[in-house]
């Protein structure tokens, strides 16, 4: 208790000098919490907009060819039809989940509203592969039966309910699609990020009613295995030399497929917010150099100003250890205080700036958010301020140990 006494006398003395060291370690300290938190956020921001899909998600669209190919002229319009998809199945491995994808904008009508919105057939797995949601009380998905039977059932968009039938559910009902009556089997309630909303009918039954021609020009799979981007591009080329030959095109023709693979795009901005990581790790740790710079100055400072002090309390019988101790024992008391309240200033303003952007995200039509829970791991504060400590101690020991090696008479003196 009389070391503490002693201390808190010495701090309250020194106020100025006090609030200047506990102002280095709580800066680094808040520095530190925001830096990495503002990386984690934008990490978490970017990467949870590819959760609307499966990040292992391949697309492909046919183009018009910009090469001739075996007697073939260039310029052709592309398409594709179900001998593509069976190509991919048999000739790629790894690949999981075809759905071919015929697009139409057709008008709905339920009584007296009506709307024009594009109306997607799918096959089930296209509910795996761009994860719609489905909560308790909105239906199903289409199903094996559905494509198998041709049935006449529609699966809406949240924005298509909220326009047709206002106030009331849209499950078990029918909607008339073109000249077409639909029962509706399920709301997808997953916030689109753009249009005013998709419908979902059979495959099968879009091919049947609404394309005899029997071509299309989408084709959405999954693919498993692809962990790398040179896996990737081999994928991607393999693909291209598929469809080359099911389509009657040049495997080099960039004009002719169109691809979207959403695991090179995911594993690419992984690979820049690695280096953002980095970035932010060193801004971070540069920033705590510069808390333990200014922690060690002020406690050299101190130690200096007090070596009368350490003089007299030698010449009056204190003994060393006890010198060394209050004074190890101020440097932890403030580095810890100070280091706490920083940790505190920022865990607050990243909840704030947290509960802004959740805020902001909801009111959103898309609900998309480039930040998304700016978060950081509390063992990087704890060992952040436990080197702050470690060098608030070794700063104030090394020249403590040197004043009380002094004789009093020359501690006096000088």
């Amino acid at each position: 208790m009389n070391v503490l006494q002693e201390i808190f006398a010495s701090l309250k003395h020194n106020k100025l000098r006090t609030i200047l060291t506990g102002l280095s370690v709580s800066w680094g300290i808040f520095i530190l919490i925001v830096l990495l938190a503002a990386g984690n956020g934008l990490q978490n921001g970017v990467t949870s907009n590819f959760s609307d899909r499966a990040t292992n998600m391949v697309q492909m669209w046919p183009g018009r060819t910009s090469m001739p190919y075996k007697g073939l002229k260039s310029g052709r319009s592309l398409s594709f039809s179900d001998k593509q998809i069976l190509a991919v199945k048999e000739n790629l491995d790894g690949t999981e989940g075809e759905s071919g994808v015929i697009d139409n904008n057709l008008i709905i009508t339920y009584k007296d509203e009506y709307g024009n919105f594009s109306i997607k057939g799918v096959e089930p797995v296209y509910n795996d592969i761009f994860n719609l949601k489905f909560e308790a009380g909105n239906g199903r998905f289409i199903n094996q039966l559905d494509l198998e039977n041709k049935n006449k059932v529609i699966v809406l968009d949240k924005k298509i309910e909220e326009t047709l039938f206002r106030k009331e559910s849209a499950i078990g009902k029918y909607v008339q699609v073109g000249k077409i009556i639909f029962k509706v089997v399920g709301v997808n309630t997953k916030k689109e990020r753009w249009g005013g909303g998709n419908a979902y009918i059979p495959f099968t039954t879009a091919q049947a009613i609404f394309n005899p021609d029997k071509k299309f020009y989408n084709i959405a799979m999954t693919v498993n295995g692809m962990e790398t981007l040179a896996e990737n591009e081999v994928f991607n080329d393999k693909l291209k030399e598929t469809m080359s030959k099911s389509m009657y095109f040049d495997a080099k023709d960039t004009q002719a497929l169109w691809l979207r693979n959403s695991q090179e795009n995911y594993l690419k901005t992984m690979r820049i917010f690695g280096g953002i990581t980095i970035f932010v790790s060193i801004i971070g740790i540069f920033t705590l150099i510069a808390g333990i710079v200014g922690v060690s100055n002020i406690m050299l400072v101190s130690v200096r100003e007090r070596t009368r002090e350490i003089g007299i309390r030698k010449a009056i019988g204190a003994p060393p250890a006890s010198i060394l101790l209050s004074i190890i024992i101020e440097s932890i008391l403030i580095t810890t205080v100070f280091g706490y309240i920083g940790m505190i200033l920022g865990v607050g303003l990243i909840e704030i700036v947290n509960v802004i952007l959740q805020q902001s995200a909801a009111q959103s039509e898309t609900g998309m958010s480039v930040f998304k829970d700016p978060s950081v791991q509390l063992s990087y504060v704890y060992i952040s301020t436990a080197i702050l400590i470690l060098a608030g101690v070794f700063a104030g020991y090394m020249p403590a140990r040197r004043a009380v090696r002094i004789k009093p008479i020359e501690a006096m003196r000088e």
